[in-house]
């Protein structure tokens, strides 16, 4: 079993409104804070029985999955093995 952390955000080519809004509201309180992008953080326990096939449905279960291809970009933070 493997544990993996994983963010997905929106390519810098595509417009974040959702983080302009952050930013604009963190301006407005005077931070000086001139970009946000805004992404999802994931979590999840897989089966594989090493690392390199559990990279392997990692890169997979992203590309099909967790992250839209035509708008986002993917991470894998981290990949630890979990004590069964």
């Amino acid at each position: 079993m493997f544990e993996a952390k994983i963010i997905v955000t929106l390519r810098s080519s595509i417009l974040d409104p959702q983080g302009s809004a952050v930013a604009t509201s963190l301006q407005s309180l005077s931070y000086p804070v001139p970009e946000v992008r805004i992404g999802k953080y994931m979590e999840l326990t897989l089966q594989a029985s090493d690392e390199q096939e559990a990279t392997a449905l990692l890169q997979i279960i992203c590309q099909k999955v967790l992250a839209n291809p035509v708008m986002e970009d993917y991470r894998i933070l981290q990949l630890t093995r979990k004590e069964e």
